[in-house]
């Protein structure tokens, strides 16, 4: 196959993150709005383009007082900060259909690399439309003090209400533009 440029399906694709809350259990969300840009052969990534837009402010907990307080500059600063971004630097083919992608994240306005475990998950007509369509899922962690994100609150118990470890997790539905 050879290179092509790919959108992303929104209904059919998620970009979200949990963290450790209160040291017991795990708080998720998804961020609503987000775009990319991505040019590749999807059965070999290594010389892919990708990069990845976010809007912070389309964050979604489940729970509006704690999307607000995320939003605020506590958090991701949203009014000053109103990207999060992923820029592909170096893509590793692991084996089969598993890649280790590299790249630049900014958040917050802070940039540091982070590797994100990426599976081509494979390719299909949409019956629907007659694009080509490819999908891919990947994850990886990070420490959200490295990108300032560092508000938190002590438990009575012991320890602290938000974890410094989030994880975070890609599932995408692309189709080929002709």
């Amino acid at each position: 196959m050879t290179k092509a440029t790919w959108t992303v399906d929104t209904v059919h694709s998620e970009i979200g993150f949990s963290v450790k809350h209160m040291m017991i259990s795990k708080a998720k969300g998804v961020f609503e709005k987000f775009d990319a840009v991505i040019e590749a052969d999807v059965e070999d990534l290594s010389d892919a383009k990708i990069e990845v837009n976010i809007d912070p402010a389309s964050i979604n907990t489940r729970n509006e007082d704690r999307d607000n307080h995320l939003r605020s500059a506590d958090f991701f600063d949203v009014e000053n900060n109103p990207n999060l971004t992923f820029v592909a630097t170096d893509i590793k083919k692991k084996s089969g259909s598993d890649y280790d992608v590299t790249g630049d994240l900014t958040i917050r306005g802070v940039t540091k690399p982070a590797t994100f475990d990426v599976t081509f998950e494979g390719q299909s007509k949409d019956p629907m439309g007659g694009d080509t369509v490819a999908g891919f899922s990947g994850k990886t962690n990070i420490s959200r003090k490295e990108f300032g994100l560092v508000w938190n609150a002590a438990v009575e118990t012991g320890g602290v209400l938000v974890g410094d470890e989030v994880t975070i997790h890609i599932e995408l539905e692309l189709h080929k533009q002709n």
